[in-house]
């Protein structure tokens, strides 16, 4: 147990976690879960919305216009926010869009696309998709407007959504669907912790049947989407390892993932070779993220290399058993939900500590609740991992999830296998900080940083390796 001052911020009441493993788990296009996924739904939610309006209204439609604004504006381009956004108008769904609809709507950005409406066809381009101020007056810095005008440009029905990490979306009037609450209730760690000790379930057991209290689903159910999860990960680090070239855009980055493995080989010393296994992994799953490809949102598109790295390694490296790797990514969920509960996880709100850094203390509660360790090692195992991510800026050189992201990928995997070594190389009454205390820092830090720190790509080192 930490010690009582320390944990005296994560007394403070907290709402429960009420988010839903396969809401926070998704499949789907990178190089950004807000940047791309949460946009693509949004476009695809509007041209839902639009379908079901009066004739009389649609009879009078001209066109559709849609403003980005904050971060969305600032890096969409380098994002290619608005191509997703564009998708999402022409009916496609992230966990289903066929992997060449992105790459060949940006391919010709002058071409027009036919957007069903009902009965009607509307013709819709990237030139309707607006490059809007990045300060603005709505509550999240992610945040796209999205209207359907007449011929004088006046508007017939608009939306105003909300991108806020992992591709979660919102909009103006949101209120969250009616679902079932969780049979054990818990808003922070030390709540969660507690729930353990009342009911002596284990970790992953308290998360099982939380979601089957949520969701309805049992546990078949759970698990067959859990393994399908998992099967995307692994087939995102076999297809980046197998790739090669440079990726898109015009910073002129190589794939390093194959090359990685390949050095990998000939490491002497055994913590060469496992480190470079797991940078060879992350890179991987990075540069597909870069290039477009289909990723799972763990918890971002932007930190989607990390825990598929680990996950990866334990199952063809450490020879860990597919129940306990099912059991371990159930403990990572417990983790991420609580840090986008307490804080966040966007770019765009908290800064990469959001992003890697929470990728990182999953992907160490991962690797120790599947190792075996009590809950109290899990946490402080996921704690190390965050705490030592505190501060980091989101500064994507050229608004590209490139530079430095890739390579923080690789830092983050290095650095959870390092938090489980130290989380269980001490007793547990040694271990001063919570995770309680280390997320509420991260919301702090996020709330007091600049934003040109956090996913605009104006300042950091989007800046100075341009002016150096």
């Amino acid at each position: 147990m930490a010690h009582p001052y320390l944990l005296q911020t994560s007394r403070l009441k907290r709402p429960p976690v009420e988010t839903a493993l396969f809401d926070f788990f998704k499949v789907g296009p990178g190089p950004s879960s807000s940047h791309t996924i949460g946009p693509m739904k949004a476009g695809a939610d509007f041209a839902q919305r639009c379908a079901s309006l009066p004739d009389s209204v649609l009879a009078r439609v001209a066109d559709v216009h849609v403003t980005l604004l904050g971060s969305l504006s600032a890096t969409g381009l380098g994002h290619g926010t608005d191509v997703a956004v564009l998708a999402g108008l022409l009916g496609n769904a992230p966990e289903s869009c066929p992997p060449t609809v992105l790459p060949d709507l940006k391919a010709d950005r002058a071409s027009r696309h036919a957007m069903r409406i009902g009965d009607r066809e509307l013709s819709v381009g990237l030139d309707d998709i607006e490059f809007g101020p990045l300060r603005h007056d709505a509550p999240y810095s992610n945040t796209l407007r999205m209207a359907l005008r007449d011929a004088d440009g006046k508007s017939l029905f608009d939306m105003e959504y909300y991108s806020v990490g992992g591709g979660f979306i919102q909009w103006k009037g949101y209120t969250a669907p009616e679902r079932g609450k969780p049979a054990h209730p818990y808003g922070t760690m030390r709540e969660l912790s507690a729930r353990l000790r009342e009911t002596g379930l284990t970790l992953h057991e308290l998360i099982l049947e939380n979601e089957t209290a949520i969701t309805g689903m049992g546990r078949p159910a759970i698990y067959e989407r859990l393994d399908a999860i998992m099967d995307a990960m692994y087939d995102s680090v076999r297809r980046g390892l197998a790739a090669g070239g440079k990726l898109p855009g015009t910073l002129g980055v190589w794939r390093k993932a194959g090359g990685l493995l390949e050095r990998s080989k000939t490491h002497t010393m055994p913590i060469g070779k496992g480190m470079g296994l797991l940078n060879a992994y992350s890179f991987a799953v990075a540069e597909e993220n870069a290039a477009g490809g289909v990723i799972v949102t763990a918890p971002t598109c932007g930190a989607a290399g990390v825990m598929p790295a680990l996950l990866y390694a334990m199952r063809n490296d450490l020879n860990v058993g597919e129940r306990a790797l099912r059991e371990g990514l159930l403990a990572s969920a417990a983790v991420g939900m609580l840090a986008k509960h307490n804080a966040g996880i966007a770019g765009a709100e908290v800064g990469c500590q959001g992003e890697v850094g929470v990728a990182s203390a999953m992907a160490a509660a991962m690797l120790a609740h599947a190792r075996g360790y009590a809950a109290d090692v899990v946490e402080n195992a996921a704690e190390i991992a965050l705490e030592h991510h505190l501060g980091l800026t989101c500064d994507p050189v050229g608004g590209y999830v490139q530079i430095p992201c890739i390579e923080r990928n690789a830092m983050g995997a290095v650095k959870a296998g390092n938090a489980v070594l130290l989380a269980t190389s001490e007793e547990d009454c040694q271990h001063l900080v919570s995770l309680d205390a280390a997320i509420m820092a991260m919301g702090e830090i996020g709330r007091e940083m600049n934003v040109k720190f956090k996913e605009t790509s104006g300042g950091g080192l989007a800046v100075s390796m341009v002016e150096c």
